[in-house]
């Protein structure tokens, strides 16, 4: 699995980078992009021609036109068939957005869904003015505007979320929401390996946890114990299949105190335990997911 780095080409020094399948296919002669990577940085495709196949933890996906794929920072996957996709790719860093917020909206949302025709064609649009402008940035920096580009950036966003609507202003109760649950999400990014309650994460923030479970219900549909949880199950499947990491390792890596505990622990989220999950796996038994 390789560890990807935000690395724009010479002159897109913005946070965001415009590119196309075709791009991708010209420049990518090893076929590097077929096996597993893991970005720092958001990924988002629009299909709109051809069809192809793609995999993100653990999940395959049929590539067909009007399709959207996100790919955010952490997530493993790979392209593992766009020879003949044809769309624009977008990358982006975490914090570039003029919203934070708008990196929460849809976090729980699968990372390819379908768009109907009429929202595919104004994306289509968006994306393309976010291209022109970008590459205009590159040939010309006296036109650079990072802060064009972000909202550029959030109007695509708005056109491929789950809903076309957007957040709420910040005085009202679900914008408010959505703030308390992007600092919660953060937090979580950078401590599941370390605190396992949500207490611990109540604490760091100044909220009480029922704050933080109303939140986390209102953006993603689950309280804030589940999303947690959710959030340290997935990253004990990312070790186990793709590190070699021993379920001990596994343990020791994810905050536990023994093997037994994180055994408990993966058990209860899945039926299995580690071993029997890897090698079902392995196996290309029923989906482990």
């Amino acid at each position: 699995m390789r560890q990807l780095r935000y690395l724009p080409a010479v002159g897109a020094t913005h946070g965001v980078e415009a590119l196309s399948f075709a791009a991708l296919r010209e420049t990518d002669t090893d076929r590097r992009r077929t096996r597993l990577q893991r970005p720092d940085f958001h990924v988002l495709a629009l299909i709109t021609g051809g069809r192809g196949a793609h995999e993100a933890d653990f999940r395959p996906y049929e590539l067909r036109e009007g399709d959207v794929v996100w790919i955010r920072p952490g997530v493993v996957h790979r392209w593992s068939d766009v020879e003949r996709v044809e769309g624009p790719l977008i990358l982006f860093q975490p914090g570039f957005l003029p919203d934070p917020a708008l990196e929460s909206v849809g976090a729980s949302s699968p990372v390819c869904r379908h768009l109907p025709p009429d929202a595919l064609a104004l994306a289509e649009l968006a994306a393309g003015h976010l291209r022109r402008e970008q590459h205009a940035a590159v040939r010309a920096p006296r036109l650079a505007s990072s802060a064009l580009l972000a909202h550029l950036l959030a109007a695509l966003l708005l056109r491929v979320l789950p809903t076309t609507s957007p957040p709420a202003s910040p005085d009202a109760t679900g914008g408010r929401r959505l703030e308390v649950f992007h600092a919660y999400r953060t937090a979580v990014e950078e401590h599941f390996a370390d605190w396992h309650h949500v207490s611990d994460y109540a604490h760091a923030l100044g909220y009480d946890p029922r704050t933080l479970t109303r939140a986390t219900r209102t953006a993603t549909g689950t309280g804030a114990k589940t999303y947690l949880d959710q959030r340290i199950l997935l990253e004990a499947k990312r070790l186990l299949a793709h590190t070699g990491l021993s379920v001990g390792g596994c343990a020791h890596r994810l905050g536990f105190r023994d093997a037994g505990n994180f055994t408990t622990f993966f058990r209860r989220q899945t039926g299995l335990t580690p071993t029997s999950w890897t090698a079902t796996l392995h196996s290309g038994g029923p989906d482990s997911s």
